[in-house]
């Protein structure tokens, strides 16, 4: 996601925290079919309804849970999905990447590779 997606994410959420990942998804079953962005922080998994028809712009906090909230596993229902919370999340599969690394600093830091610039 963009700078400028990742900036209007930041203004919805708690002063200081940091965005770990962003990813666009749209919610299936109820309440019904809407955008949402799926933004991680490093306190909290939050979920930002946008616009109707731009799903860049969020608008609103929808839900938030804690950091160590699992968004995986991923299912195929025709394409990837998540659960958060009650809620059910389809999203590009380019993004897959995305949830598992969501998880995996969480559940497995093991997994990850290390920082190739960590002085940035």
């Amino acid at each position: 996601m963009t700078s400028a997606v990742r900036d209007r994410c930041r203004a919805l959420l708690r002063q200081g925290e940091e965005i770990r990942y962003v990813f666009p998804a749209l919610s299936i079953g109820p309440p019904g079919v809407a955008n949402f962005l799926i933004v991680v922080t490093d306190r909290s998994v939050s979920v930002l309804a946008t616009r109707m028809l731009r799903s860049d712009r969020p608008v609103s906090l929808y839900a938030a849970f804690p950091r160590a909230t699992r968004l995986g596993p991923i299912t195929m229902a025709p394409g990837p999905v998540i659960q958060v919370g009650e809620m059910f999340f389809e999203f590009e599969e380019e993004y897959a990447a995305v949830v598992a690394a969501a998880d995996a600093e969480v559940f497995d830091p093991e997994l990850l590779p290390p920082d190739p610039l960590p002085h940035l």
